[in-house]
């Protein structure tokens, strides 16, 4: 079969055509932009790439086209689809009738978290000997690509809330029909999409409604708006989890009880049993709980605590995720896809627990949609707070102006040039700084510019 992608090169739909091409089917594609790593990874796989949208590249004809939830109505590709007939499906309703309906389906949902968790879930099972099928939202640096059909019975899935395509405006995962579903946390975002958090959770209750009896949910125990979506029905068993530093037990059925301040140690307890030790290169107590979820799911599917503890001891994270950019004079630069306050806030106390009382330096791109539409205007300044000095860039199309947080903090300031922030950071990094850049995009490359200019600066 030909199957032709629209929109193939987002990290779900460039996923979707590797496992397509794995099946044995003939696979093509287009994008506005079509460009590495997602366009050398889909090359490597003998996809053919289309780069723009038009509606000579439906010629020939492909028996199937799947089209992803970016692309709307006027586009030239999609009303060619629609006036010549073709057959057409979403990327989630194909994943869901060709790969999923005949797997044991493990599903991480959630604002946070969602690809470092898929990505330490596949990675456990992968070690278990279970040769999972996984699709993330990500490239995990431990399999180096971020989908795989996988051999086994299970497959492991980033669960994402976003809408499915513009003909069904169903959140994705709807489609997936987890067993073992991981609710990771709730919190408003995708303002583009969905006017208040009610709306979300609503979606989130339909996942739910979809999970056998016989299935499990893993959630933390202290999340109120999860609260909420479960009392609106649930008819599968729950495993609540806990973060514990100090203090008496929580009662959560998992707990992950911290041995150092940055939780590159912890010991995990299930049922109030200890049942193995984390001991990783990761830090950061939103890592030792998505590390928690982790193996409460993984022990679902069969595997023990303390195998799942000893596979995340080799557990690599996920590109951007904190991820080490370069270090040039004695000075670290970090990529990081944090781009939610809550996100934000995580990242930057992970490495502030690591770093201790090294100066940290963050420059923030607000360029989400939600980020762009002002929608956490009020809570962003105190994201911040671990940074010794941040920077906001002030990108043309920003739709509020970013001095407003600069107003009332001493250590935020606004740039409105990506060279200015380069030059910025040239007069002010000295050794021993950590610089961490923060945006769900490319940042203009501004990574690599500023590397160079500090090589430039300290030659």
């Amino acid at each position: 079969m030909h199957i032709h992608i629209l929109g193939i090169c987002g990290t779900f739909m460039g996923g979707l055509a590797i496992m397509a091409k794995e099946l044995g089917h003939d696979v093509t594609g287009s994008d506005q932009n079509v460009y590495p790593p997602m366009s050398t990874q889909l090359e490597r796989q003998g996809i053919g790439l289309m780069s723009g949208f038009a509606a000579g590249n439906l010629d020939p004809a492909p028996d199937l086209v799947i089209i992803g939830n970016a692309l709307s109505r006027g586009n030239p590709e999609v009303e060619a689809v629609l006036n010549r007939g073709l057959a057409y499906t979403s990327g989630a309703q194909w994943l869901h009738e060709f790969v999923l309906c005949q797997r044991w389906v493990l599903a991480v949902a959630g604002t946070h978290g969602k690809t470092t968790t898929t990505s330490m879930l596949a990675w456990i099972l992968d070690q278990a000997g279970l040769e999972p099928g996984f699709l993330v939202g990500g490239v995990p640096l431990n399999f180096g690509l971020s989908a795989r059909l996988g051999g086994g019975r299970f497959f492991v899935i980033e669960a994402d809330e976003y809408d499915t395509a513009f003909f069904d405006k169903r959140s994705k995962f709807v489609h997936y029909r987890p067993r073992t579903a991981i609710l990771n946390n709730l919190e408003y975002d995708h303002a583009d999409i969905f006017p208040d958090l009610a709306a979300i959770q609503r979606q989130f209750h339909h996942l739910v409604r979809t999970i056998p009896g016989e299935g499990l949910i893993i959630r933390p125990a202290d999340d109120p708006h999860l609260d909420e979506v479960i009392r609106q029905g649930c008819w599968t068993p729950v495993q609540r989890t806990a973060l514990v530093s100090d203090g008496p037990p929580s009662g959560a059925d998992w707990e992950a009880r911290l041995s150092t301040p940055d939780a590159s140690r912890f010991e995990v307890w299930a049922q109030g049993r200890p049942a193995g030790t984390v001991n990783w290169d990761l830090s950061g107590r939103h890592n030792a709980r998505n590390a928690l979820a982790a193996i409460a799911a993984a022990r679902h599917a069969g595997i023990e605590p303390e195998t799942a503890t000893a596979a995340l001891g080799s557990f690599r994270n996920v590109k951007r995720r904190l991820e080490i950019h370069a270090t040039v004079a004695g000075i670290t630069l970090y990529d990081d896809f944090a781009h939610h306050p809550t996100a934000i806030a995580t990242t930057l106390e992970g490495l502030r627990a690591r770093v201790g009382h090294d100066r940290i330096i963050a420059i923030l791109e607000p360029r989400s949609n939600t980020m762009r539409m002002g929608v956490h205007v009020d809570t962003l300044a105190a994201s911040l707070r671990c940074a010794d000095q941040a920077i906001l860039y002030h990108a043309p199309d920003l739709g509020w102006d970013a001095r407003r947080i600069a107003a009332g903090a001493s250590h935020i300031s606004v740039i409105d040039s990506i060279d200015g922030i380069v030059r910025h950071l040239q007069s002010v990094a000295r050794p021993g700084d950590h610089i961490v850049f923060m945006s769900n995009g490319g940042f203009g490359g501004i990574h690599a510019k500023t590397a160079a200019a500090l090589l430039g600066t300290n030659e």
